[in-house]
This record gives C-alpha cells, structure tokens and sequence, in this order.
C-alpha cells in the first residue's frame, strides 16, 4: 500500500512539474473599431493550430473581442455574433422595440435626431454623437453571469485585461478588476462619437490613446510567450483628409502609436491585418464578412511560426487545448432566479411605479428582456438619461440592481422629411416632466410645412395600470382631393381638436384606449366657390366618443420580417352629445391586419383593412380617404391603397386586402412589390355590386439612421394613370 501511495505522488509530481514547465501564452488584441473583428479570424486560426490561451488583453474592439472570448465565447460563436447584430440600431442609441411601448416606438421611428437635456449643473453630461445606451445593454446581456464587481483574472475562465484613457489627466487606465461589462464599454468610448464613462472621478474613453495594443500589460500578467494581432491602419495622406471624420480619425490614430513600437518589439508571433477600404465604422454585413476573412488569412500565413510555437510552450501535436464552454450555462441563459430588485438614485416615487408596474414583489427569476423593458421605461416614462444596470450574486440567486444617471429635464426630437407631393416638412417635438405629486408628463408637437400641426399632451401616471392623457390638437390642412385620378378639389381648413383618454393602457406590444372627443371645422370662406356641388363644407362643432385597440408585434417599423400589426375601434360622431343633425350619430368601425412570412430575406406581408360609417348624415371631413403608402397620413382617416398616390374621396364603406412582397438585398436595400384590391359602396348591402379597385406599385428603399430614402411608381383602375413619388426621411 504504501509503494502504491509513493508511486502516486511520483507521478502526481511529474505531472505538476510538466504543467508548471508548459510556458503561458497570451493573445493580445488592438483596437480599430469594426476593423477589430479581423481578431475573430484570427482566433479561428489559432484554435485551429492547437495553441492555448492563458491570458488575453485588448484595448477598445480589442477589449470587446477579448473580454468575451475569456468568458467562454470561442471563434466561430463570436463570427455568429458579430454577424446576426443590428449594428444601426444600436448605434442609433434606440430602444429595442420589444423594450418599448407603442408610443415611444413610434416617436422612435419618426425623429431622426432625439437629444436630451438634463437637470441640475453639477457633473454634466460630456457627450459624444452616441450615448452607447445600446451598448451597454448589449454588453449585459452578452456578459450574463459575469456582471457583478470580479477580479478579472481570478473568476474568469481566462485571466482578462483591458484598457481606458482617463480624460481628466491623460493617464492610462488597466483594468484588471470590476464589471466586465463597463470596463469593455470603457475601453472602445472612441472620443466625440461615443459618451465617456464615468466611474468616480474618473472619466474614461478609448484606451487607444494611451495603449492600443497592450503587449506590456500581459508581460505584467506572466506571459511568457505573446501573439499579437493589430488592425492598425497606416497613416492617412494629405489628399485623403477631406473630412472632419477623417481628420479626427488621423488625430486618433496618432495617439494609438504611444507605446506601440515598444509593445511590438514584445510580441513573439505579430500578426498585422490589412484593413485598408475599412475604418472604424465598417459594421456593415460585406465589410464584417471580409475583415474576418483577412484576420483569418493573415494569421494563416504564421502557420509555421505557430506550429513552431508549440515546442517553446513545451507542448505537442497531442496537445488539446481545454474547450471553454461557461457561455452555455452562464452567458447564453435566458433565466436565472432573483433574490431582490435594487434601484439607485430614483426617487421612492418612481421606484414604487415600477415595482407596480412590472409587478415585481411576485418575480421570482429575470431574463434579459425583462431588464431592457424596466431600463427603457426608467428612460422613456421616468426621464433617466442613463441607466445601467447590473447583477451581484446573493446566495442561491442574483441581486439586480438599477442605478439611474441624472434626470432629463426635457427630450428633444427632429424629424424632417421630402417627398413629392407634400415637398419639404419638419416635425419638432419636445418633452417635459413635471415633478409633481401625481407624476405628469407634458409633450409638445410642432409640425412645418403644407400640413401645419400643433399639440400639446398631458400625460398622467396615477398607477401602472393607465395612463390617462389630456391633449389639444390644431392643423392647419392644405390638401388637394382627388377623383378618379383627377384633382376634383382643394380643401384649406382649419381643425381644433381636444380629447381626455382616461382608459389609456400600455403593456409592451398592446395599447388600449377610450375616450371623448371635441371637433371644430372651420373652412376657408375663399376656397368654397372652387368645390364640386357634391362637397358641403360648414363650420361647426362635433362631440365625439371612441374605443381603440393597437398591437403591434414587428420587428422593424417600416421593413418587418416578423410579427403582426393590429389596430380596430369604434367611434360615435355628434354634434350634441347624443345626436347628429337631429338624427342619430354617425358610427364608425375599423380595422386593419397585417403579418409577416418570412423565408431568408423574402419575406409576404398580407394586409386586411376596412372602415366602414353608419348614418343619415357623414360630414365631409369624416368620410372615407384612400391613397399613399401609410395610415392617417394627411387625414386621420386615410386608408393606403397601392397605386393611388394621392388622396381619393371614396364611399362610406371601404374594404380592401393587400399582398405585399419585401425583398431585403445588400445592408439596407428593400424592394417592394404591392397588389392591392377593394370593393367599396354607399350602401352596405351593394358592397359587392360595384367592379372591384385594383392597384400595384413598385418601390425601391434605402434604409438609413435618418429615415427611408425611396422610389415609388404606381398605378391603379381607377385612377387609370400611373403616377411617380420620391419619399425621405421617416413618416409624419
């Protein structure tokens, strides 16, 4: 027994002689922006040659690569992940649409430009043209299981450094400890473009600036043995510096020499990438697809030198390295129990409104969509300008805890657009929060152009179960009718409008309203001689009550690939509260339906929609407009119908299907084919008597941060002539 015991221990002691012996390898990682997904490539060829990893740093898209790698993210997950990303929307700091109330998600997507102004002097906001909201949000979620406070190269699968540049005295910032997912933020803030992040005195932007390719730091970590690999591009000439990107890209990349020639004099295999026709911006599918290629490439061309690696590291060819596999329990998991739900920074107030509102005394485990949800409503409805977020372990399950930046005092929008028919517009929009007992909103609206708009919204928060709004409404309308194909008539009107919701209710996709509703028409006196003898317009005074019920399931507002959209409601016109010219109101019932089916990036849209008025008497401003490409577009009441690019007067009952066919080609490239049929009548009973509507129109879109730019050529039956439209910017 006590031979067989010695015999363990020899072997035991040679075993742990051999594994102190095999000498540590790091993998060191530069910035570049886009360009740092060349590292991925470049991974993949190093797994492939049998080389371990035991330490790994990165500076800026090097951080980000690293960091997740030391977490368990191996290459090929990685290529997956850099390549299924929305790159746009999240540098376009929006809230991911399931996050995001129906009405937050339209105001989304109809200013291009959403900035936020914030209370208080003290530590005011440094900006840059991305807050990196989405960023942040991406990181958390990417680092699940790893965002609580940890020393980087104790708990993590792989020892993990990156670096930052403290702004405030121009020192370099190695961050060996702390949340994963700020320090990564951190290390690629690229100065002016993205916000600095603060953490205690400190504030902090690329650490390209300081150190964009760390050999140094994993020297100090214990590496023996250093592979390298920089996206770094050559200086820019005199010729290429035409631009103010350009000139602060040249400023930058100067910075990102310090230490540079020294930390390559380091590194025992450096692997250069080419990146030239790329910069740092280059998040686009063809641009990732090729910058992996070349990462993969070039390292391919050191095979030699890494094969030869193996013997100074005191490996062989049976050498595996071990498999990191933590992201499938711990990064990738949709739910992890919850023990408690922290919020810093807010009022108590705010606090108990989203512990009602999400219900959160009964939530016994989180996942990632529940956290983007309470983050965007902080945002949204309680006027954070910045929340993070992250998670401490407590025993058997997770602490999550919110921490709210300072408050906006106002969230300011721009929207502009052009087309054809209406020329050049511009929609402002500012909101206001008022600090009182009952939480209100205030939310102003003005809109320039052929349309004139004006508005103003008082919104309440009395419980999470309704909200109700107050709102008063002026437009001033110059829109030319049209019949047949033909302009019929002008109509230039003034409309005042007040409503109180008092049922207001928001729940992610669905909305659900009720309420009273005052009208005043009022027609120009000089325009009414230029009418056909059909159209009576009168000045006067309409009371009104309506029911409404949204849903609104797609993935993008104006291209969707998935999901379905739902809006149906009833409305009661008067004009004393109880009848219309001394008969009974006249009723209104509509619907619309729309879905997506999707095979790669084709994808069928079938739409059904109707509206339908009942009663001796239809005012003209109530009745039935067919024409363009969106609902309510010119009047509330407008129904699209492809192949009509104008608005139509049609009769009291309208009904109407339409198929749509999207193909998506290139990053943001769409062409759209519609074919779109009705039948419509005075009477309900001769719905089907008359010959059906027919329309079909071809479009051509360019998707861009500012709104759709597109082509659209059209024609329909009735109309009997084709027409042409150019649209940009987002619809209004």
């Amino acid at each position: 027994m006590k031979k067989l015991i010695c015999v363990l221990l020899t072997v035991l002691t040679v075993v742990a002689a051999t594994a102190q012996e095999r000498k540590k390898v790091a993998v060191v990682l530069s910035g570049g922006g886009a360009k740092g997904v060349a590292h991925i490539g470049a991974l993949k060829v190093i797994e492939r040659a049998g080389i371990p990893i035991d330490i790994i740093t990165g500076t800026s898209m090097g951080s980000l690569v690293g960091g997740l790698y030391a977490i368990g993210y191996n290459s090929d997950l990685l290529d997956s992940l850099v390549r299924v990303q929305d790159w746009n929307s999240i540098f376009a700091d929006k809230d991911n649409p399931s996050a995001q109330n129906l009405a937050d998600r339209q105001k989304h997507n109809t200013y291009a430009i959403q900035r936020e102004l914030s209370m208080g002097k003290r530590n005011p906001s440094v900006g840059g043209i991305i807050k990196g909201n989405n960023l942040s949000v991406l990181f958390h979620k990417l680092c699940a299981g790893y965002t609580d406070s940890l020393d980087f190269s104790r708990d993590l699968p792989i020892p993990y450094a990156c670096v930052a540049t403290n702004v405030v005295d121009n020192s370099e910032i190695d961050f060996h400890s702390g949340r994963l997912p700020q320090a990564m933020r951190a290390s690629m803030a690229i100065p002016a473009v993205f916000t600095p992040v603060r953490i205690d005195d400190m504030v902090l932007v690329d650490g390209g600036l300081r150190n964009n390719y760390p050999v140094d730091i994993a020297r100090q970590m214990g590496a023996d043995i250093v592979i390298g690999v920089s996206v770094q591009a050559d200086f820019k000439t005199a010729s290429e510096l035409n631009s103010t990107m350009s000139i602060l890209g040249q400023v930058i990349a100067f910075n990102c020499q310090n230490k540079y020639e020294e930390n390559l004099s380091l590194t025992d295999v450096p692997i250069l990438v080419n990146t030239e026709g790329y910069n740092a911006a280059s998040f686009n599918a063809a641009a990732i697809d090729t910058l992996i290629r070349r990462g993969e490439e070039e390292t391919h061309k050191h095979w030699d030198e890494l094969i030869a690696l193996k013997e100074r590291i005191g490996i062989d060819d049976s050498f595996k390295p071990v498999r990191l596999t933590p992201y499938r329990q711990k990064v990738m998991s949709e739910r992890e129990p919850v023990t408690a739900f922290v919020f810093e920074n807010i009022s108590k107030e705010d606090e108990k409104y989203i512990r009602e509102k999400y219900q959160l005394s009964r939530v016994d485990s989180i996942d990632t969509r529940l956290n983007e949800r309470i983050a965007s409503t902080m945002r949204n409805d309680l006027y954070y300008e910045d929340v993070n977020m992250h998670s401490v372990t407590d025993g058997d399950g997770l602490r999550v805890v919110f921490t709210a930046g300072k408050r906006k005092s106002s969230q300011l929008g721009v929207g502009f657009r052009f087309d054809t028919e209406e020329m050049v517009a511009l929609q402002l929009n500012a909101e206001f929060p008022l600090r009182t007992s009952l939480h209100t909103d205030i939310d102003i609206t003005a809109r320039l152009g052929k349309r004139v708009m004006g508005r103003i919204d008082f919104t309440f928060h009395p419980t999470s179960f309704t909200s109700p709004v107050l709102n008063y409404v002026f437009r001033h309308n110059d829109i030319n009718i049209y019949q047949d194909g033909d302009r019929e008539y002008n109509i230039l009107y003034n409309h005042h409008q007040a409503e109180f919701i008092p049922i207001n209710f928001d729940v992610r996709n669905l909305n659900i309203l009720m309420g009273a509703r005052w009208d005043y028409i009022h027609f120009s006196e000089n325009l009414r001689s230029t009418l056909t003898e059909h159209v009576q317009l009168t000045n006067k005074h309409y009371f009104s009550y309506r029911a409404q019920l949204s849903y609104n399931s797609e993935n993008n507002w104006y291209f969707p690939t998935r999901g379905s959209r739902f809006k149906a409601g009833y409305s009661y016109l008067t004009d004393n509260f109880s009848k219309l010219d001394g008969s009974l109101g006249t009723s209104e019932v509509y619907s619309s339906w729309r879905k997506s089916f999707t095979a790669g990036n084709f994808t069928l849209q079938p739409l059904l929609y109707g509206r339908l008025l009942f009663g001796t008497t239809i005012p003209e401003f109530f009745g039935n407009y067919i024409g363009g490409d969106w609902f309510g577009h010119y009047v509330e009441q407008q129904m699209p119908f492809a192949g009509i690019g104008n608005v139509e007067y049609t009769d009291r009952h309208f009904v109407a299907a339409q198929l749509q066919a999207q193909q998506h080609f290139g990053s943001h490239s769409y062409i759209l084919l519609r074919v779109a049929a009705a039948q419509h009548s005075h009477e309900l009973k001769d719905l089907l008597r008359y010959s059906t509507m027919l329309g079909t129109q071809l479009a051509y879109y360019y998707n861009t941060m500012f709104g759709p730019i597109g082509v659209t050529a059209g024609y329909a039956n009735t109309s009997k002539s084709p027409y042409f439209c150019i649209n940009m910017g987002y619809e209004f």
